[in-house]
């Protein structure tokens, strides 16, 4: 497979399968769309296989790497490369894909060869970001991404999905402009080069990294999202269809965390550490603020968006605590939230399906009608409780012994997402599963069918097996980790 371009048949795959279902046209061939879909998910996971087995663990160079020229006039190429950093999660999102496919099979009447397309030239262009080693082609990469989300959002979402949609586009966008300049700027520096590798190994004053670091600070923040820029999530996920708030959380909230490693750390390692204390800060205040205020939600999905923010606050803590299991930590975190919170959205989705509501009120009792459910809700509650044995467990707990060697008082602010994590998460599912069946409308609740059976399956395979064996899941970041800290660490000697 060495001589077989594994990473833009991992990007052009997926979308090039979405412009095939889209010439299936009207609802009258909605399913042959649903099963070019599925197919098309499938050969999308499928090519991304070979990068597992056949990485190499034992070194932090790139690895699949694909160079050619694009627009020779002004230095830019189609450069791709993967890392231990990078690698998992284009298998991660490959993986989303499939299940958001799977979950919209019968919920989406309207438009579906357009919205299954959506979703799998997002994935494309998804895998295109996390293996981008050139500057321009990260940016179009980027950029591009932002579109499917869109329309997913403003097309096939809930009464105010336009203005959620216009929310989620002018945040990011106000975001990617900086992140644009920045560009410019270190193309200009670099003496013409816009390779991503480049610019890690280029020179700068402690001025221009400061600029560049709050640039880049703006830019993925707004993605990750980190207070106080994150009020754009909770309407995006609110009025989202449930495969939306699926790739939403699972994989578009990983992009700006991605960012940070592979720009503001390795390009401006001085401005990083300068800086890190403000970005701890910050994560504390999503990780305990936001956990608060998610703790008086009402309505199911907003409570799980802000657990979002609060559980990604512990991604950007482990990055900026420069400690190899701080890196790694927030790493098996991002994968994790992947799968959690991608299951506790298609929870919510499976109730909203059959009752039309997401207010915890109009619930109570589901157990009595949905045993099945109630079973699995209970396992992705749990782990985005952080249970141990579930992956909720493993990266935060890795970030919080991290974080006692840097500060203990740091550690003891985020181990508190221990108590308030399960506050939020176990009093919602007290709410809605426990006691008797409160009105008719759960009466008339009826349980899981096979189709939704099958994605909690594959859903708690991703929570179980990397609660319980995370390995397979740390070995491949560590070359690529202890690689980007020994940079960080001589940049500072020098």
């Amino acid at each position: 497979m060495s001589g077989t371009p594994l990473l833009s048949l991992a990007i052009w795959v997926p979308i090039l399968a979405g412009f095939v279902v889209l010439a299936t046209g009207s609802d009258r061939n909605a399913p042959l769309a649903r099963m070019l879909s599925l197919v098309g998910a499938v050969a999308g996971l499928l090519v991304t296989l070979p990068l597992y087995s056949g990485f190499n663990l034992q070194t932090p160079a790139m690895q699949f790497v694909e160079l050619h020229n694009w627009i020779p006039r002004f230095n830019i190429t189609y450069y791709l490369g993967v890392d231990g950093i990078s690698m998992p999660f284009i298998m991660l999102n490959s993986f989303i894909t499939v299940t958001v496919v799977l979950a919209g099979w019968q919920v989406i009447g309207n438009k579906v060869a357009q919205y299954n397309a959506g979703f799998l030239i997002m994935s494309g262009l998804l895998n295109g970001i996390f293996s981008a080693l050139d500057g321009v082609l990260f940016y179009v990469f980027f950029e591009a991404s932002l579109i499917p989300l869109y329309l997913i959002i403003g097309v096939w979402g809930g009464p105010n999905r336009v203005y959620a949609a216009f929310k989620f586009f002018l945040f990011t966008l106000m975001g990617s402009l900086l992140f644009l300049l920045a560009l410019l700027y270190m193309f200009l520096e670099s003496g013409g080069s816009f390779s991503i590798l480049d610019w890690h190994q280029m020179p700068l004053g402690m001025a221009a990294q400061k600029w560049l670091f709050l640039a880049f600070l703006v830019a993925f923040a707004v993605k990750v999202p980190m207070w106080p820029v994150h009020t754009w999530l909770p309407d995006a996920h609110v009025e989202a269809p449930t495969g939306g708030s699926i790739v939403l959380a699972a994989i578009a909230l990983k992009l700006g965390a991605y960012g940070f490693l592979r720009f503001s750390l390795p390009i401006v390692p001085d401005a990083a550490h300068h800086f890190s204390g403000l970005v701890i800060g910050l994560s504390l205040i999503a990780i305990i603020y936001i956990g608060f205020v998610a703790l008086v939600q009402h309505d199911m999905k907003k409570l799980v968006a802000y657990s979002s923010i609060a559980h990604m606050g512990f991604v950007t803590l482990g990055f900026f605590i420069f400690n190899a299991m701080g890196i790694e930590g927030a790493l098996v975190q991002m994968i994790s939230h992947g799968f959690v919170s991608g299951a506790m959205f298609f929870s919510i989705g499976v109730m909203y399906d059959r009752a039309h509501s997401r207010q915890i009120a109009d619930y109570g009792g589901v157990v009595n009608k949905m045993p099945k459910f109630a079973a699995f809700f209970m396992l992705f509650a749990m782990a985005n409780a952080g249970l141990p044995a579930t992956s909720g467990f493993v990266g935060e707990f890795m970030v919080i012994l991290a974080s006692v060697d840097h500060n203990f008082w740091v550690a003891f602010a985020a181990a508190s997402t221990m108590i308030v994590g399960a506050a939020y998460t176990l009093w919602m599912y007290k709410r809605v599963v426990f006691g008797a069946v409160a009105n008719h409308h759960v009466a008339e609740l009826t349980d899981i069918n096979g189709r939704e059976f099958f994605i909690f399956v594959l859903f708690a395979i991703g929570a179980l097996g990397m609660g319980l064996y995370p390995q397979p899941f740390t070995e491949v970041m560590h070359s690529s980790v202890n690689e980007l800290l020994r940079h960080i660490a001589l940049s500072k000697i020098q």
